[in-house]
């Protein structure tokens, strides 16, 4: 049974051009800050919807330092009031979200999860949480997979869903992944780890609706803010950037699908890749064959299923 697919193209002009470089994050803080930099400076890269003033002049570099620096400021000063924020999340990312930061469901959330931390252990690590914001700025996102909560395991989760750390053993739905990519991708062979960020740094946005869970205690975090604020991830992508192409799997990621425009989206719907599942639809629906199509219909350059660290 292969998946189905929602193709409603429409090729209208992006809200936003492409980020020019792409941030990567690294366990180093000083890296972090480099890299921050780098997508600072994609926040301005020549656009006539980012560089222009209100009065219609283009921004002079001494204005997109001004800007740079305020961001910045801005993301230090968040991540003092709430800590369950971090200065390194991506400053494309913050712009576009920063709304729900101050809305009392996130306070809320800060302080539920604080208070998890302060009496056990939770995954990922604060900064880590963010990782999802650091490997490509939002508006180069070109494919989205959605997810339900972190691994609640001990060096499992950092930021991106499906994907675990170097070094640990794949999870089964990753592996039931890579069984189908074999099938699905020529020349894909499947790596020994389960280290995603070679897909992420081609703007395949690895998202759980849930960022955070209590080690050993699964959807632990449920229903405590995160889906608002990865709804409010999904509709952003919807309303902002055009021919993004959805994965969602299984009923939990079909339902956010409801935050997706149609008219100027792609979505691909299966079952989940879980062993539970993944033999009731998920194996055989060449979902990621499709997907590049997809972005070839509308002259985008697909993904590298392939491009994984070795």
């Amino acid at each position: 049974m292969s998946g189905k697919i929602t193709n409603y193209f429409k090729r209208t002009p992006s809200l936003l051009r492409k980020a020019d470089s792409v941030h990567k994050p690294d366990s180093s803080n000083k890296k972090m800050k480099m890299n921050d930099e780098n997508e600072m400076n994609s926040l301005n890269s020549p656009s006539p919807k980012r560089q222009r003033m209100s009065s219609g002049d283009l921004a002079s570099p001494e204005q997109v330092r001004a800007e740079n620096n305020k961001v910045r400021a801005e993301l230090l000063k968040l991540s003092k009031e709430l800590a369950v924020c971090h200065d390194g999340i991506g400053p494309t990312w913050f712009k576009a979200l920063q709304p729900e930061f101050s809305k009392p469901y996130f306070r809320q959330l800060s302080e539920f999860v604080t208070t998890e931390r302060g009496r056990a252990t939770v995954f990922p690590t604060r900064e880590e949480v963010w990782s999802w914001t650091t490997r490509t700025p939002i508006h180069d996102v070109r494919v989205v997979i959605l997810g339900q909560d972190p691994y609640h395991g001990p060096g499992q989760a950092h930021g991106l869903c499906f994907s675990v750390k170097p070094g640990v053993r794949s999870p089964p739905s990753l592996l039931n992944m890579y069984k189908e990519l074999a099938t699905d991708i020529e020349g894909f062979t499947k790596p020994d780890h389960g280290h995603l960020t070679g897909w992420a740094d081609q703007g395949v946005l690895l998202l759980n609706a849930v960022l955070t869970v209590t080690s050993a205690k699964a959807n632990s975090h449920k229903d405590r803010g995160w889906e608002k604020l990865t709804d409010a991830v999904i509709k952003w992508i919807s309303d902002n950037c055009d021919g993004v192409v959805f994965l969602l799997w299984g009923a939990y990621a079909q339902k956010k699908g409801a935050y997706v425009d149609k008219s100027r989206h792609h979505i691909l719907h299966s079952t989940h890749p879980s062993p539970l599942s993944a033999h009731r639809g998920f194996l055989g629906c060449k979902h990621f064959s499709k997907c590049n199509e997809l972005l070839e219909q509308a002259g985008k350059v697909p993904i590298d299923w392939k491009r994984l660290p070795r």
